[in-house]
């Protein structure tokens, strides 16, 4: 039998004990398939457990190839989990959930902007004071009865799930700085690519629309008649557990993917940062918390804000979006009073109820939820959903009756269940879909679909699919997108950026340049360990001691000093290391990428994964050979960037960490001697780490000498893995950035380095001076100290933006004498 057939005769199976009964999202009473389903039928039914099975293994390599990450919370970052069977809801039930979704922003924005404006709500008693004035997201600082803004929510989410009868009830508000727009969109572009005959079959909307209707959106939302309106995405960094869905919605929408660090206030202006000058910022899309917005007025210890920026809204000189203020619509406690509200406010009853709730500061709501304490659940207004989940009935009812104005009491609903694949076959899992609706022109416009999430243990996530009423309908019911400006923007390059771009390049040429020699260390391993005594077992010590050099000694087997050197992280000078801090880098700078560049860590991962699972020698080889190609990759799709300061800043890292990474090759082999048969076969080794031996071979035909090796790696302008040919390439990188004048202090540097090098005479380098090389010597570690000095030079010139903030509260107060 086919997947969805076995589903479907599982869940006609009558429910056991106490288990509630649900609605399912593909299978109704009678046993057949749900309207939504019925079109696809043909393909869907067919799907068998091996063809699923193929298509679950797709989808997460294609989300590993993407760099799709999330961080749950108590978990550390990792893998974004997706089902391959989507939520697909029909075209007629999806327009009266969207009538009640457009009502519910409408109706969200009125109270937010009372809530900071007159305040109606609460001074007629529609709204208990206690309930917006108690809780964390209420922003008093911004609360003012001048307050005129008519449209402070600009994106709201919503979350919701079906009751047993099939009707969506509101879990939740999410307007503090909705999240999971662009997990909603990665979603749809993977099942898209591995179902695509169910895709082409299902004639659903299209997500792409919505992020259009969203840039043009942000853009209306600048103060005044601007002609080009500077929008920014504020992240509170690399950390945050949504950091992939923030990034992914700055690069779509082409807007700079800022911090606080990154963003300056002046003269009650908001500027960014960038070499040399400032750049006013007319809009921030928002997503760090308003609490920690500005350490000025908000959380004296917050380092994620912009100090000052609570004056600029006040003064109406920059948009934020949504509104500082706006978590106060995420308290539970305003839910029962939301219907009183829609009739205060527009006139019109709520047409999207809500999981019951009880606000525990009424006396008879109180009651209520302490009589029924075993069958509702207890949540703070304030706090996480599950914060009460572990205390016992007793500790609930303390904790209620001395402050029962932070909490409230909901019932639990049983949500719909839909099919979620695990090993071995499909079981219904419950689940909650998140909505979007976007203020877009002066009506609110929901997102047609969403992000379902099934509950559990391990939550996975859903692509959602609404089905189009008829095949010409436009996606997303645009048929064409508001007017947005078409004047050429200027890039938005912050010092953190550039940073983040010089150690890309950096990180990527390390990671390459061990990798090489690890390579080549270990070929000489396989052929000569067991003869230590041989020529290739001298030179195998050789290579170890170069290895070492730039990763320290860790183990005595070789096997395992092999392992580590590829595998451990933890190891400074590890390709791991290095691997990790590419990563990193690169996540700071996620929205100025091609989504190309992590596949190359795609290909790594799984030839690490590879290395783990086998305990054999060969693998090491096979595994470093294949994250080589992952690392090489990135070269290829930097080639296709443009040639702004981002672009040059990879260039001089990479050009650098070349000339320093040769200079610790040729330090740890060639200023020695140790016999011909054994430097023959060093010097071997070092020109297969250097990319150098074809060109080598074809120049020398095979006669390898120090002098030939050190001319084509030392002085040779026209090798590209030479340190002149490096030095020239930093020069042109140097000159091409905006602080750059021809006499600042990296490039005087690198004129005396370059100057050093052409002064060289190779005969004079490898002349003999008892067992060493010593003019090679000195001219090797003379060069790393001043190849340091230049890129200490490099980062205070082009990455520096200034002292780092400091937490007001912890700033040292002068006492006055007594």
């Amino acid at each position: 039998m086919t997947v969805l057939r076995d589903y479907a005769e599982a869940v006609g199976q009558p429910a056991l004990g106490d288990e509630p009964t649900r609605y399912d999202e593909v299978v109704g009473p009678d046993g057949s398939l749900r309207p939504a389903w019925k079109g696809l039928a043909e393909v869907a039914v067919g799907l068998t457990r091996r063809e699923l099975d193929r298509v679950h293994g797709e989808i997460t390599r294609f989300l590993a190839d993407d760099g799709v990450t999330y961080a749950r919370p108590g978990e550390g970052v990792g893998p974004w989990r997706l089902d391959p069977v989507p939520l697909v809801i029909d075209a007629a039930t999806w327009t009266r959930l969207e009538v009640g979704l457009a009502q519910r922003a409408e109706l969200l924005n009125a109270v937010l902007a009372d809530l900071y404006g007159e305040q109606q709500l609460l001074s007629e008693g529609i709204v208990p004071p206690a309930v917006v004035l108690g809780h964390g997201g209420f922003t008093r600082v911004v609360a003012r009865a001048s307050a005129n803004d008519p449209r402070p929510l600009v994106l709201a989410a919503t979350d919701l799930g079906r009751d047993a009868e099939g009707a969506w009830r509101v879990l939740a508000d999410r307007a503090q700085a909705p999240s999971g727009i662009g997990y909603a969109m990665e979603n749809r572009r993977v099942v898209s690519r591995v179902m695509p005959e169910l895709y082409r079959e299902a004639g659903l909307h299209r997500i792409e629309p919505y992020f259009w209707a969203l840039r043009s959106a942000l853009i209306q939302s600048a103060q005044g008649e601007l002609a080009d309106p500077r929008v920014v995405v504020l992240s509170p960094g690399t950390h945050s557990e949504t950091a992939y869905d923030q990034s992914f919605i700055a690069s779509q929408l082409g807007f700079p993917l800022v911090q606080g660090s990154d963003l300056v206030v002046r003269d009650g202006w908001v500027w960014a940062k960038r070499p040399g000058g400032l750049d006013r910022v007319d809009v921030i899309l928002r997503r760090v918390d308003a609490a920690w917005s500005d350490p000025l007025e908000l959380r004296g210890e917050s380092q994620l804000g912009v100090a000052g920026l609570v004056e600029a809204v006040r003064r109406g000189r920059v948009r934020v979006v949504n509104g500082l203020g706006a978590g106060v619509l995420e308290n539970p406690g305003l839910l029962p009073y939301l219907p009183a509200a829609s009739e205060a406010l527009l006139g019109e009853p709520l047409r999207l109820s809500a999981v019951p709730t009880w606000w525990c500061g009424e006396p008879h709501a109180l009651d209520h939820v302490l009589d029924r304490l075993d069958s509702l659940v207890l949540r703070a207004i304030d706090g996480p959903a599950d914060a009460l989940a572990d205390l016992s009935a007793a500790e609930k009812r303390e904790r209620l009756l001395d402050e029962p104005h932070r909490y409230v009491g909901q019932e639990s609903l049983p949500l719909s269940q839909s099919p979620t694949w695990s090993a071995g076959g499909t079981s219904p899992r419950p689940l909650t879909l998140r909505t979007f609706t976007l203020r877009y022109g002066s009506a609110y416009r929901p997102m047609v679909g969403g992000l379902a999430t099934t509950a559990g243990d391990r939550p996975v996530s859903k692509d959602v699919w609404v089905l189009k009423a008829a095949p010409g309908d436009a996606d997303q019911g645009l048929s064409e997108v508001m007017s947005m400006t078409n004047v050429r923007s200027s890039a938005v390059l912050v010092p953190r950026i550039l940073e983040d771009m010089f150690w890309f390049g950096r990180y990527a040429e390390r990671a390459e340049d061990l990798l090489r020699l690890v390579l080549a260390a270990h070929a000489l391993a396989e052929d000569f360990r067991t003869r230590p005594r041989s020529t290739g077992g001298a030179s195998l010590g050789v290579m170890m001691a170069a290895v070492q050099r730039l990763a320290g000694r860790w183990h005595d087997d070789l096997d395992e000093e092999f392992r580590s050197l590829v595998l451990d992280a933890g190891r400074s000078g590890s390709v791991a290391h290095a691997v990790a801090g590419l990563r990193d880098s690169l996540q700071g700078v996620r929205d100025q990428l091609s989504g190309d560049i992590w596949r190359a860590f795609g290909t790594t991962d799984r030839a690490t994964a590879a290395l783990v699972e086998s305990p054999h020698s060969h693998q090491l080889a096979e595994s470093a050979g294949r994250m080589l190609t992952g690392i090489l990759s990135l070269q290829g799709v930097t080639a296709s960037m443009i040639r702004d300061a981002g672009w040059h800043m990879i260039g001089a890292g990479r050009a650098l960490e070349r000339g320093v990474q040769l200079c610790h090759l040729l330090r740890g082999t060639t200023t020695v001697r140790r016999g011909i048969d054994v430097d023959r076969e060093v010097l071997n080794a070092v020109l297969l780490s250097a990319e150098s031996a074809v060109t080598h071979r074809r120049r020398y035909r095979g006669y390898v000498r120090p002098a030939g090796v050190l001319d084509l790696l030392l002085v040779d302008r026209d090798n590209p893995r030479s340190l002149a040919f490096s030095l020239a390439e930093l020069r042109v990188h140097l000159a091409a950035l905006p602080a750059s004048t021809g006499s600042t202090r990296p490039e005087r540097l690198l004129d005396d380095l370059v100057a050093e090098l052409e002064a060289q005479e190779i005969a004079a380098l490898v002349a003999i001076g008892g067992v060493g090389r010593p003019n090679l010597e000195t001219f090797l570690d003379g060069y790393l100290v001043q190849l340091d000095r230049l890129g200490a030079a490099i980062a205070e010139l082009h990455l520096a933006s200034g002292p780092a903030p400091r937490p007001i509260t912890a700033m040292t107060l002068v006492e006055e004498p007594v």
